[in-house]
């Protein structure tokens, strides 16, 4: 089936070359093409014609949407393609929006791409010809897996690029070249708006196979301090050799980060998932001490969701993906708990508590293969999900309603919603709707409610 976006562009393109001008696919389209894998996000930079002769075109072809006419971007009502004019940035503040910026149609194809971030994305493919143009060695630093800077000046005009450059050696395993390393160590990223920089750790954590590449890129870069204190204070806390000989708890994050990986798809809220598989220790660094001589960090999930919740409203106001992850986060011990102590009712009452239990059946997975020990967890997953097929089996069975606290004499009042909570506490024990009856309606009379 047809991408109606590059039909589209093929469109344009030729309308622009009918009026002397050059349509091109820039940035990772190109890259990703060359890479051979498939992307939804279209760009286009068309050269060699004024703005307004631009806007007749599309207009010809559909609603014009102005993203940001000033700045020469555009696009069509039904279609996700962008389309820009060559434009010339000039910083003149610390911010991301602190630029002077000028559409110059006329610019050149290389000063076009000298704004790039790296030489990776800063091929040019023309749309009806399908020529590329390289001016930086990109197709070369492709094949080298290496991401590359494009020029010293403008790379430093915008410190979200320390990021993406984290997210793409994460998400496409490349290497960074060394001076690229450097360049990223002297830039400032606390003018940064925070969900610039969630956007980046959302891509590293949803499309990497191993998300650990971008901390660890950061920590190299010694950018962790100030969007990710939290998880830089992971390394060098020590854990028990025994359990974890893989070493510290950042260490065994990335371990982990990278096992939930390979199981997200199957996770409800992926990235909700991949964020409690980050923030899930995070209590170690204050609860970890030496007690009878052995290394312990009783009750890290409850602090770790207290430090993740800091981490997260740093990042980003979403209320329902924070609910998600603090909730996976307090309760990733207790699965393997329960289940090393059979306790089959405590069981029910977890699976109530979590919004996402398999989420947490999958946490518990990464958590115990994410360290230096081989282990086969199939039959601790087969005994939690049978746990949960139970749960959710139950679940469908009648409970109390208020409907039913009426018939028994009771008027609505406080007193409703604590039976209610009552009712249903017991039918998670294993009692019938009508045991549970015959005890509320026994304690009904004893109190004399009725």
């Amino acid at each position: 089936m047809p991408n109606k976006d590059i039909e589209v562009a093929k469109k344009i393109a030729k309308k622009v070359s009918d009026m002397n001008g050059r349509t091109f696919f820039v940035g990772g389209y190109v890259r990703d093409e060359i890479l051979g894998i498939e992307t939804k996000d279209i760009d286009i930079e068309v050269h060699g014609i004024e703005v307004d002769t631009l806007v007749n075109i599309l207009e010809s072809l559909g609603g014009v949407q102005k993203v940001g006419a000033s700045f020469g971007v555009f696009n069509l009502k039904g279609y996700s393609l962008d389309i820009a004019m060559p434009r010339k940035e000039k910083s003149n503040g610390r911010g991301h929006k602190d630029f002077e910026i000028y559409v110059d149609p006329f610019i050149g194809y290389k000063e076009a791409c000298i704004r790039r971030d790296f030489t990776i994305n800063s091929l040019m493919k023309d749309v009806l010809t399908g020529e590329i143009i390289d001016h930086f060695g990109g197709i070369e630093d492709i094949k080298n897996k290496k991401i590359k800077y494009v020029n010293e000046i403008s790379f430093c005009e915008d410190p979200l690029r320390v990021f993406r450059a984290a997210q793409f050696a994460s998400r496409f395993e490349f290497n960074i070249d060394k001076k690229t390393i450097e360049l990223c160590s002297t830039m400032d990223v606390s003018s940064l708006a925070f969900e610039r920089v969630f956007e980046e750790l959302k891509k590293a954590l949803l499309k990497s196979e191993k998300p650990s590449i971008f901390f660890n890129t950061l920590k190299d870069m010694n950018q962790l301090s100030f969007w990710f204190k939290e998880i830089e204070g992971l390394i060098g806390i020590k854990q028990s050799e025994i359990h974890h000989p893989e070493g510290d708890v950042f260490t065994h994050s990335m371990m982990v980060l990278d096992e939930a990986a390979k199981l997200r798809h199957q996770a409800e809220d992926k990235l909700g998932f991949m964020l409690a598989a980050l923030c899930h220790d995070f209590g170690k660094t204050i609860t970890t001490q030496v007690r009878k001589g052995k290394l312990t960090a009783y009750g890290h999930e409850v602090e770790s969701a207290k430090i993740a919740k800091v981490f997260l409203d740093r990042l980003t106001n979403k209320i329902s993906l924070k609910k998600d992850v603090l909730n996976l986060v307090e309760l990733h011990m207790k699965p393997n708990q329960m289940y090393n102590t059979a306790k089959k009712k405590s069981m029910m009452k977890l699976w109530d508590d979590a919004i996402h239990p398999t989420d947490l059946i999958l946490l518990s997975k990464a958590d115990a293969l994410g360290r230096g020990i081989k282990k086969d967890y199939d039959e601790i997953e087969n005994a939690l999900r049978a746990s949960l097929k139970d749960y959710n089996v139950l679940m469908q069975e009648p409970e109390v309603s208020g409907k039913d606290l009426i018939l028994l004499g009771l008027k609505p009042g406080v007193q409703f919603s604590e039976y209610i909570k009552l009712g249903h506490k017991l039918h998670l024990s294993g009692l019938s709707k009508e045991e549970i009856l015959r005890h509320i309606s026994s304690d009904i009379n004893k109190k004399h409610l009725v």
